[in-house]
């Protein structure tokens, strides 16, 4: 299994948005990605993909109905949602931890985004009646670094995806990047992948791609397509 890092201790000489997220060696998460969105555009974000092709390749192939439960999880302001509407899914959710990137999407999206559903929730903590028959995750499960949250990850995507349902997991490879957004990350590979998800989830293929950001760094991701056992 990976290393699993924790939040560092922040010094006190660094910028007002971490000494004000500081919470006893740990960080506000809500809060820090709230200023995150506050003081960067989208268009700038290290995650900016105007088209987010490998997910639109992966959702295409799990040749699921256009009236599907689709969540994205830690979707943020991401322009997934955007190109999914456009292809004709109907039944769409979105969720991510800051308040601020959920409502410049719906800005962004207009009218659209009624058909929406919206959720501004730590994964971590979510809970919904719906049976998802797609589980998407691009930007949320690098950021759990304590064993704890992954499992409760693992036990969230469980108890919300649907009989068969596809789960499609991108994350920092083990040549990605270390941080992101200023935290640390935990860098995950096929193997470990497959490991965290064993208990219900059987893996069906994988991949590395590279993503290179609008400050042109490359990163490095993972992706594996799951499906419940």
């Amino acid at each position: 299994m990976p290393m699993w890092l924790r939040f560092p201790r922040f010094n006190k000489k660094r910028s007002p948005m971490v000494n004000t997220a500081q919470r006893e060696g740990s960080i506000d998460k809500r809060y820090y990605w709230e200023q995150v969105y506050a003081d960067r555009s989208l268009t700038s974000s290290g995650w900016y993909q105007p088209i987010p092709q490998t997910s639109l390749n992966l959702i295409a192939s799990a040749k699921i109905q256009k009236k599907a439960h689709i969540i994205d999880v830690g979707g943020g302001d991401s322009l997934l949602v955007d190109h999914l509407l456009s292809l004709g899914y109907e039944n769409l959710t979105v969720l991510d931890i800051s308040k601020k990137a959920i409502d410049r999407a719906k800005k962004r999206l207009g009218v659209l985004a009624e058909n929406v559903t919206w959720i501004c929730e730590d994964i971590t903590r979510f809970r919904n009646d719906i049976s998802y028959d797609l589980w998407h995750d691009r930007a949320c499960l690098h950021f759990l670094t304590e064993f704890n949250d992954q499992k409760l990850y693992r036990q969230k995507a469980a108890d919300h995806l649907a009989e068969e349902g596809v789960m499609i997991i991108g994350a920092f490879s083990k040549t990605g990047p270390e941080k992101c957004s200023g935290l640390p990350i935990s860098q995950y590979n096929q193997e470990e992948l497959s490991e965290l998800f064993s208990q219900k989830f059987r893996l069906k293929e994988s991949s590395e791609t590279i993503h290179i950001t609008p400050s042109n760094t490359v990163q490095n991701y993972v992706f594996c397509i799951f499906k419940r056992k």
